[in-house]
């Protein structure tokens, strides 16, 4: 072989590549930073220091993804719960500092053993939005935890302020590096290091490397899937515990917190800009957002204006990749994460019974005297909190919309809620009529959720959601902050006007009416555009993009559409709780509100509209009910009741609604004697069924064998 092939050989190589392209971008990147944030080498070389604990952070990420499929967002609590208990033991007991770093160490180590073996193992064959919606009931079991610990030493909360046993100091003006930078410049390495051999030259890395490339042909070749799998998660835990232990004592131990963007996001945003795929991309995109990052605060003095800058990084990078070639296998990757059970309505044999169809109208009728009714005869206050419900149920029924039909994750929908209660509420104290503000605003979040759903047209599964919670991120910190935008924030109290002359909106009773006459005609709309051919064409684009598009379906059209109708009627509720709270509150604003409202939805069930309601139900309950105020049960209590839904009710509490109705459905077909086959197909013995259901399947299965039969004979 000649010397040129050997050059070209070697830069063909997948390593020497990275290595180019990683040089070229820090070098780009650098400039970039240099020219509109200029900062001093050393304020540089710090956020390097710092972007360093983010991207151990997120080559756990792109570990857990590369096994599961999905995305960790219990990832930083891991650690986190490792920090508190170090921290506790330096401070109550008094242990050494490195003894009590390396017992937070393991007990990490064993806590991602035992999530994967107790918690991931169970949701093996749910889809992968079920079980990364588990991994956020986990952050909140986790957060819980984080409270509790300290408890044992005699502390209400962990301490920030704890010795370390020696002492180093070096001033690179403005910058003096002590002690806790150094032991980010020795262990980071280490471990970043210590990772990249364990997978180059141990057999269980190769076999951890196997396994995420396929599971399927790794078990053939005998490699043990499900203890590789341990071994990942516990890897995971140990590469969270290292970052927030070193982080520790830097800025001080974040308590029930680490869920929040604010930590997260930057891993996130760096294993995203690796694609979820290569790790050592994702370790070098982790020190240069923390280089940007400390460059944006060096020149602004704010943090905010960092929050906007990782969004535009996020879009830019997403949009720029390279989208190469879709595969069947990248359709069902994506179809995982956007897997709900569809609802059938009733069926027509059995809406022409009298008895059916005047019993599904009766329990309309109940359900909807129950809400407008009962909520008369009590007390301003109260009414004032199941308002508060009702404007969730509008935002519950947009998820459905975006997320159970058109199969788009959106983890910052309070975003879109945020803009139209800012436009409204803007609206209303310039003088614009009541109605005029509410369809104003709507427009607004229609556009904002197009603007943001352009990256859907190239982009599924996971990344949608980090760009969306990124966007929620940005807009509670910059786009809505009346420092940056004052003509956009309403200032001081929005007040509820008179309509007509006659309603006075101030009262609480009337404008619960108003709540409710809005969400029936948003359920009214929904459920229009669910029959029409927008939402088969949104479903067929969710099930099986291809075949849709044979059909000469536009899957730009459609998903853009889902995007602007999920925007507009989350700005409608945004509008109606800006008049609600007499100002654009501050709850919407925070991203974690906004994963809730995510939970709110998967836990109610995705498929159906009275699951979005069902889920809106249970999120008030967990907020205002009695039983949750202590803020450590809160945290448990929520998280391990979303666990358990997910566990035993994987269709939601609109699935089980609906598990009931078909139940019943099934015994009035059989006291009538009517055959229906859309009841009887999911008709099995293995769950619970009666021998008369069971043998009326059996009959209808032989039926259209014969059906198929003489056809076959015919052609």
């Amino acid at each position: 072989m000649s010397a040129a092939r050997r050059v070209l050989a070697v830069l063909e190589h997948p390593d020497v590549k990275f290595g180019m392209w990683a040089s070229a971008g820090t070098l780009a990147i650098l400039i970039f930073v240099g020219f509109i944030f200029p900062a001093p080498p050393s304020i540089l070389f710090l956020g390097a220091v710092l972007g360093s604990l983010n991207a151990l952070m997120a080559m756990g990420l792109v570990l857990i993804y590369r096994a599961n499929r999905i995305i960790n967002f219990a990832q930083g609590d891991l650690g986190a719960v490792a920090a508190v208990l170090a921290v506790s033991l330096i401070v109550g007991p008094r242990w050494p500092f490195f003894l009590a770093m390396l017992t937070g160490l393991v007990a990490a180590l064993a806590l991602g053993a035992l999530v994967e073996f107790t918690i991931i193992r169970r949701f093996a064959r749910s889809p992968r939005l079920i079980l990364s919606v588990a991994t956020i009931a986990l952050s909140a079991v986790l957060a819980g935890v984080q409270l509790v610990i300290p408890r044992f030493f005699g502390y209400d909360v962990a301490p920030q302020n704890f010795p370390i046993p020696f002492r180093f100091s070096f001033e690179w003006f403005p910058v003096v590096y002590t002690s806790s930078h150094l032991m980010v410049l020795v262990a980071v390495p280490l471990a970043a290091a210590g990772l990249g051999a364990f997978f180059r030259y141990s057999r269980a890395g190769v076999a951890v490397r196997a396994a995420a490339e396929s599971s399927d042909r790794a078990a053939l070749l005998g490699i043990p899937v499900k203890r590789i799998g341990t071994l990942v998660w516990v890897l995971a835990a140990g590469l969270s515990a290292v970052a927030v232990l070193l982080r520790a004592p830097i800025v001080g131990v974040s308590i029930g917190s680490v869920l929040g963007p604010s930590i997260l996001l930057k891993a996130l945003a760096a294993a995203v800009l690796a694609r979820m795929e290569r790790l050592p991309i994702a370790f070098v995109a982790g020190l240069l957002l923390g280089v940007l990052e400390n460059s944006i605060f060096w020149a602004t003095g704010r943090t905010l204006v960092s929050d906007a800058g990782l969004f535009f990084v996020i879009i830019a990078a997403l949009l720029l990749q390279r989208r190469g070639s879709v595969s069947r296998a990248d359709d069902r990757e994506a179809s995982s994460w956007s897997a709900t059970r569809e609802i059938r309505p009733i069926p027509r044999e059995l809406m022409a019974l009298p008895l059916v169809r005047n019993g599904a109208r009766a329990i309309q009728v109940v359900v909807l005297a129950v809400v407008v009714l009962w909520p008369m005869t009590q007390n301003g206050s109260r009414v004032n909190l199941l308002g508060v419900g009702l404007i969730f149920g509008m935002i519950g029924i947009s998820l459905v919309v975006l997320t159970g039909w058109a199969g788009q994750i959106s983890l910052g929908h309070l975003a879109f809620v945020a803009f139209g209660g800012a436009v409204a509420g803007r609206m209303s104290q310039n003088g614009w009529h009541f109605f005029v503000c509410v369809i104003a605003a709507g427009v607004a979040g229609a556009v904002a959720a197009v603007v943001i759903g352009i990256p859907a047209v190239r982009i599924r599964g996971p990344f949608l959601a980090v760009t969306t919670l990124a966007f929620a991120l940005a807009t509670g910190s910059f786009f809505l902050n009346p420092e940056f935008f004052p003509w956009l924030v309403p200032d001081g109290r929005v007040l509820r006007p008179v309509l007509f002359g006659k309603f006075d909106l101030e009262s609480e009773h009337t404008y619960y009416v108003l709540l409710v006459i809005v969400l029936l005609v948003v359920m009214a709309s929904a459920r229009s555009l669910r029959r029409s051919r927008t939402g088969r064409v949104l479903l067929a684009m969710r099930d099986n993009p291809r075949a849709a598009q044979s059909y000469g379906v536009s899957p730009v059209r459609a998903r853009l559409t889902a995007f602007a109708y999920s925007g507009f009627v989350a700005a409608i509720a945004g509008s109606m709780y800006v008049f609600h709270q007499h100002a654009l509150s501050t709850t919407i604003l925070r991203p974690e509100e906004s994963i809730r409202a995510f939970q709110m939805v998967v836990i109610g069930g995705l498929g159906s509209i009275p699951g979005g309601l069902l889920g809106a139900a249970f999120e008030t309950f967990l907020r205002y009910s009695p039983f949750t105020k202590v803020p450590a049960s809160r945290l448990l209590g929520s998280g391990l009741g979303v666990l358990v839904i997910l566990l035993f009710l994987p269709g939601g509490l609109g699935g089980l609604l609906y598990d009931a109705r078909d139940n019943l459905l099934r015994r009035i077909a059989r006291a009538k004697g009517v055959v229906v086959p859309s009841l009887l197909a999911d008709v099995r013995v293995d769950e619970g069924a009666s021998a008369d259901d069971e043998a009326m399947a059996l009959n209808l299965e032989g039926m259209q064998a014969g059906v198929d039969l003489e056809l076959l004979e015919a052609r």
